[in-house]
């Protein structure tokens, strides 16, 4: 409420037991503008006259404050009696939750009104001087109800009210560490105000809570805000951390930390926003690599694949490729078919044949293959990957190489048994082709655990006669056991594999 402001006639409600009442005039304020103001002029302290105001609605303040321009009489200016003179009046509030006062409701008495203070002038009026205003500002609260009424009470004093202002404190609109807070009005001597992240930007951590400010009863901000929140990615705080503003062309941003910053190598943003650059044409991204991490290819081929056979047993050697794509992940994988005829169709290897160290995931540049058929075409290719070749969507680069083993290599032994068993061992023999053209020199055992995880985990021994006792072995396991041969033209392939179980502690025969 401000009564500068109004345009007609306040119509305040006046009490008094006698004369004078206050009265409402118009007046002129400081600036010469046209206000309407009460005025009173008594002869005597011994009678209060009252003046009310309207009803205030108090708008969710908890606590208001009353400014007063008024100006008072110096008593001795005035021809009464000094003792019965006052330089001072008395303010007064009583709230209500709807506009229920009449003339004679509240009482005109110091209870139920609340007395707020009596006002005292700080500058004092001589008759035939410069008029002086006054000006006081005072504290009404806490307040509970929907409204309230204003009551001056003068008791003496020879003054004027030229305008009255009621208003509260509120702490304006705030954008700071990237979070957006109301405007808000102190309901108690510090409010508590909830507030949202900014545009492009969110809560970060395992618990997001809204961002939270205090608002004190001065209408001022208190401390900094209690945040997590932080620019999406993409985005970056701009201007003081009011706003998150999109990486410009040809930056990005992968979280919701730091600031935006340039592709990285073989990638580009084309677009305001990014959060992660797309990788030139011909280059990729492992699916383990992150945003930041350069763009690369898969590599070339190796070089200079070379063989070495032995009849059966054949040694791959070749040379790293001139271009690795930019990785470190560099690996190599073999593969392998065979024609048992020029005419007839290639097949895939399969199982056939052994590797060591592995078929694939290879570090070194070195493998050796077993088992390989006798008087047969293979051909061997030697592949050469990275992280990003399963991605490329293209065949990995290779090298190849021919060879035709030798036809002097003894067939396949065949029919495995198993003549005992304990809980760690196997004892096993095998049947062989009668063959009168070559002297068998020694037979080769391979065996390793079914359910295992590399070639590395399995074994060979060797032996002179058509069995053998192996041992050592995990109780109530089963074995994938293969034999070959081996002559004066080298070593045979393997026989198909054949499965026996040791014996569990129980010696259950169920479970041979």
């Amino acid at each position: 409420m401000n009564t500068k402001t109004e345009t007609s006639d306040l119509r305040w409600t006046v009490f008094s037991h006698a004369k004078p009442e206050w009265e409402e005039v118009s007046g002129l304020d400081e600036e010469n503008n046209s206000v309407r103001t009460y005025q009173i002029c008594q002869t005597d302290s011994a009678s209060s006259h009252w003046l009310r105001s309207g009803f205030i609605q108090r708008r969710g303040a908890s606590q208001v404050y009353v400014e007063l321009r008024f100006t008072v009489m110096e008593c001795s200016s005035r021809s009464i009696h000094h003792r019965s003179c006052k330089e001072t009046f008395n303010l007064y509030y009583y709230q209500a939750d709807s506009d229920e006062a009449t003339s004679s409701y509240p009482p005109w008495m110091e209870n139920p009104y609340t007395k707020v203070d009596t006002v005292a002038a700080d500058f004092l009026w001589r008759k035939g001087g410069e008029r002086t205003f006054n000006v006081k500002t005072l504290r009404l609260g806490p307040l509970s109800k929907r409204g309230l009424y204003l009551a001056f009470q003068a008791q003496g004093a020879c003054m004027a009210l030229l305008s009255v202002r009621v208003f509260f404190k509120k702490c304006p609109p705030l954008v700071s560490a990237l979070s957006s807070f109301p405007e808000t009005v102190p309901r108690t001597l510090v409010q508590e105000a909830q507030g949202v992240c900014v545009e492009h930007s969110a809560q970060q951590g395992p618990r997001p809570r809204p961002p939270k400010l205090f608002c004190g009863e001065d209408g001022e901000w208190v401390g900094q805000p209690t945040t997590s929140c932080a620019c999406m990615p993409g985005y970056e705080p701009f201007e003081g951390q009011t706003r998150c503003t999109a990486c410009p062309p040809a930056q990005f941003k992968s979280s919701a930390e730091g600031q935006c910053k340039g592709c990285p190598g073989f990638s580009q943003a084309t677009i305001a926003g990014a959060s992660v650059c797309a990788c030139l044409p011909g280059y990729l991204r492992a699916e383990s690599d992150t945003p930041d991490t350069v763009c690369t290819r898969p590599p070339s081929a190796p070089r200079t694949v070379r063989s070495q056979i032995n009849d059966t047993t054949l040694s791959l050697k070749w040379n790293e490729p001139l271009d690795n794509g930019g990785r470190t992940d560099l690996s190599y994988a073999i593969r392998c078919s065979f024609c048992r005829s020029p005419e007839g169709p290639c097949l895939s290897c399969g199982d056939s044949v052994s590797y060591r160290p592995e078929q694939q995931g290879l570090l070194g540049r070195r493998v050796e293959v077993w088992g390989l058929l006798p008087q047969t075409t293979y051909s061997f290719t030697v592949q050469s990957l990275n992280g990003v070749s399963h991605v490329s969507g293209k065949d990995p680069a290779s090298g190849s190489v021919n060879i035709t083993t030798s036809h002097n290599v003894p067939s396949l032994v065949s029919l495995i048994r198993k003549s005992d068993s304990t809980e760690s061992s196997l004892t096993l023999h095998w049947s062989v082709s009668a063959q009168l053209h070559y002297t068998i020199l020694q037979y080769q055992v391979r065996y390793c655990e079914k359910e295992r995880r590399s070639e590395d985990q399995c074994h060979y021994t060797e032996s002179n006669k058509n069995q053998a006792v192996l041992t050592d072995l995990r109780r109530a396991t089963q074995y994938e056991v293969q034999v070959r041969v081996r002559t004066m033209g080298g070593y045979g392939s393997f026989s198909p594999a054949a499965f026996f179980r040791t014996l569990p502690d129980s010696h259950d025969p169920s479970q041979l």
